[in-house]
């Protein structure tokens, strides 16, 4: 990647020595001070003068499609939109005021009034433009929006671009007139931008690449600028235990995406806020991969950034203003709330994007694509705000935050993930989104290319997805169900109990393997014994399902339950679920051998050097299968149980959620998680594992310490 002007710690050349030593290159300097004697240039007159072209093209198109709004000549067509311009640049400064004090809400309300308010203005002062009303004018607004979006996409500009168009514009003028007067100073560390593409494993960016839809991701890999590795997400390879890893360098307090806490008593979901704040007291040390000024954007938890920016484990937090903290500073938002048309064209694609969704559902009905899942619901609304509002929204932050000069930034870009759940991932659909993060992608490297400092940028992800059925799908009926049916509970229709004569080879398997300890080890306590008084809101069994992780807890009893006991209470239920063919293991603890994997066929011990019992049950999950079972059944909120599901024979995995593309377990391309770094800044040895026969990093806290290398080697960190 390559700046207008290179200076010696450019993008092209990320090997350059930076000063940390320097005083002026600290994590806490600001960026050059601004040349107040700015005169316009040749370069800034032509961005004008398209910026008024393009805005006058919009509105011609509006007015022309909407009754309630007329126009006589395109010179008064013309006028409205300078009047526009001109009315976005005279309310900048009071509207910034405003938002300062109202916060994020305020910004938006402010936002939309001064965007219809300038438009309206501007329609109603021009002769020869007749306004019937005011409904008209959003729709001009609104029409506008989209023909601009429209002709973008038929230009074939970024349609990224326009979200951050006016910020890139004033940074390009302070950079063409400021740096020969920073040249003489000490220059700024170069600082990191770590955009997370959520989801995307190093397997599918490898195959969207080859495909050409990653246009962007190729020029800097063809160029030479980046390399693309992989990196393995461990179980639980999911989105908030790979964020806490990353930020906080642990990830050790999430069992899964959601799981039952003993000792508070009830589920814990980490997209909760609250249950998010929760999480993150437990895990943070306040030296996070943010720490020293840094900012993180659309995240689960803040890495101890000192600017959050819709961070959910900071939304019930609450600024100086009374606003919540999480969202972040209301000045930042008014950028892309109060720009003529931008918010409007976000909304406007929104729309766009749900109708796609729901045109390619109906494709993969019709085509009879297998496996696949309902795809109505909420979804089709929450892929429309992901895919278009959110994402421009992030863009935008992320834009503001490297034109300040943030040290380090950190992104988190959702869209593949939310398509690749539902449509699976690698269907084109799933693909197609990867063509969007490029896009952006590419208006991000404008925009640091802009900035005051030199930046980094590198690309990662938090794990990767697995196609496969789910586990209702070919069970016909949800892992809960299930577990109680082999419980013997009464809590589902045409339960019957079942006996541990049942499944008769594998439990003639258990019982040699643990009877003839148990009489060393003593009596197993009784049901009732350790049946804890809790009272009735406490279920009797809690189950989750993670991807194809499935974790079981029986929250009446206060500590984690061993096989030997849960085979005294139910005899049934472990062999059962590791007979059941959608599952793969089953990971107990045992009061004779420790931790075990139990499989159909056989038995094998996650924390001794026996061979396997019968059949190795832990074979289909590759060489990290043993190391990451048992870590994930150790950690301190995991579940009695832990099931994996079955990896057939194609590499497909059952999600015990309703997910095509799932991640959370172990099996296919989901813990192939991917890192795309600068060749100048390369991945320690001594980080790297072997895993088979490659050597790459293991779990989001190696991911962490790489990242936190890579900031202190710049002097980003306090």
């Amino acid at each position: 990647m390559t700046e207008p002007t290179p200076s010696p710690a450019s993008p092209s050349n990320p090997s350059s020595p930076a000063s940390p030593s320097s005083p002026t290159s600290s994590a806490a300097s600001g960026p050059p001070p601004v040349d107040a004697r700015w005169r316009p240039d040749l370069a800034d007159l032509a961005d004008a003068g398209l910026s008024l072209a393009v805005t006058a093209l919009g509105l011609g198109a509006g007015i022309a499609l909407v009754d309630e709004v007329g126009a006589r000549s395109w010179v008064a067509v013309v006028g409205a939109a300078a009047l526009v311009a001109l009315g976005d640049l005279a309310l900048r400064a009071p509207l910034r005021v405003l938002a300062r004090a109202a916060g994020a809400g305020g910004a938006l309300v402010a936002g939309l009034a001064a965007q219809v308010g300038i438009a309206w203005l501007a329609l109603a002062l021009v002769p020869g433009i007749r306004v019937s009303s005011g409904w008209g004018v959003v729709l001009v607004l609104v029409v506008t929006a989209l023909v601009m979006a429209v002709g973008r996409w038929v230009w074939g500009a970024n349609d990224s671009d326009y979200v951050v168009a006016d910020v890139l514009r004033r940074a390009r003028r302070r950079t063409r007139h400021e740096r020969a007067a920073a040249a003489g100073a000490d220059a700024l560390p170069p600082g990191m931008l770590v955009v997370q593409l959520d989801g995307v494993g190093a397997p599918v960016l490898a195959e969207a690449i080859e495909a050409g839809l990653t246009p962007t991701m190729q020029r800097w890999l063809t160029d030479g600028t980046h390399t693309l590795e992989t990196w393995w997400a461990r179980v639980p390879s999911t989105t908030p235990a790979s964020q806490a890893g990353i930020l906080h360098g642990d990830s050790s307090q999430i069992p899964a995406f959601r799981w039952w806490d003993r000792d508070l008593g009830r589920l814990v979901v980490t997209n909760h806020p609250a249950d998010a704040a929760l999480v993150e007291a437990r895990i943070s040390d306040g030296a996070g991969l943010l720490a020293g000024g840094g900012t993180t954007v659309s995240t689960m938890f803040s890495g101890d950034a000192a600017r959050t920016y819709v961070v959910m484990s900071r939304t019930r937090a609450r600024g100086p203003d009374g606003s919540p903290a999480g969202l972040g500073p209301g000045p930042d938002f008014l950028r892309f709330f109060a720009s003529p048309f931008v918010l409007a064209r976000a909304v406007t694609l929104t729309i766009g994007e749900m109708v796609k969704e729901l045109y390619q559902a109906r494709r993969q009905r019709v085509r009879g694509v297998q496996p696949r899942m309902s795809r109505r619901g909420w979804y089709v609304l929450l892929r429309g705000v992901t895919n278009v509002a959110m994402r421009d929204l992030s863009t935008s932050l992320v834009a503001e935050s490297v034109m300040r000069g943030d040290p380090v930034v950190y992104v988190d870009l959702v869209d593949y993930d939310e398509i690749a759940h539902h449509a699976g991932p690698t269907r084109p659909e799933s693909l197609r989104a990867l063509e969007g993060l490029d896009r952006v992608l590419h208006t991000l490297e404008q925009a640091v290319a802009a900035a005051p400092r030199a930046y980094r940028i590198v690309v990662l992800s938090d794990h990767g997805q697995t196609l496969g059925a789910t586990f209702e799908q070919l069970e016909g009926r949800p892992l809960v169900d299930h577990v109680r049916a082999l419980m013997g509970e009464p809590g589902a229709d045409g339960v019957t109990t079942v006996s541990s004569e049942d499944w008769g080879p594998l439990n003639a398997l258990l019982s040699s393997a643990f009877d003839s300890r148990h009489a060393v080890l003593g009596p197993v306590a009784a049901p009732d014994a350790t049946r804890a008084r809790t009272g009735a809101d406490v279920p009797d069994v809690a189950v989750v399902g993670s991807g194809n992780l499935g974790l079981v807890w029986f929250p009446r009893v206060p500590q984690r339950l061993r096989f030997e006991e849960l085979q005294a209470r139910w005899p049934g239920l472990v062999a059962g679920l590791a007979a059941t063919p959608t599952v793969g293991v089953v990971v107990v603890d045992t009061l004779a051998r420790g931790l075990v994997a139990i499989g159909a066929g056989g038995i094998v011990g996650l924390e001794d050097d026996e061979p396997a019992e019968g059949d190795d049950p832990l074979l289909a999950y590759g060489p990290r299968g043993r190391a990451d079972l048992a870590r994930a059944a150790r950690l301190p909120h995991t579940g009695d149980l832990l099931l994996v599901s079955r990896v057939d024979e194609r590499g497909h995995v059952h999600a015990f959620e309703e997910q095509v593309g799932s991640h959370g377990g172990i099996g296919g391309s989901q813990n192939r998680a991917m890192l795309l770094h600068p060749v100048g800044w390369p991945v320690a040895d001594d980080l790297r594992e072997q895993v088979g026969d490659e050597a790459m990093l293991v779990g989001a806290e190696s991911v962490h310490a790489q990242l936190v290398r890579w900031a202190a080697a710049q002097g980003l960190r306090p």
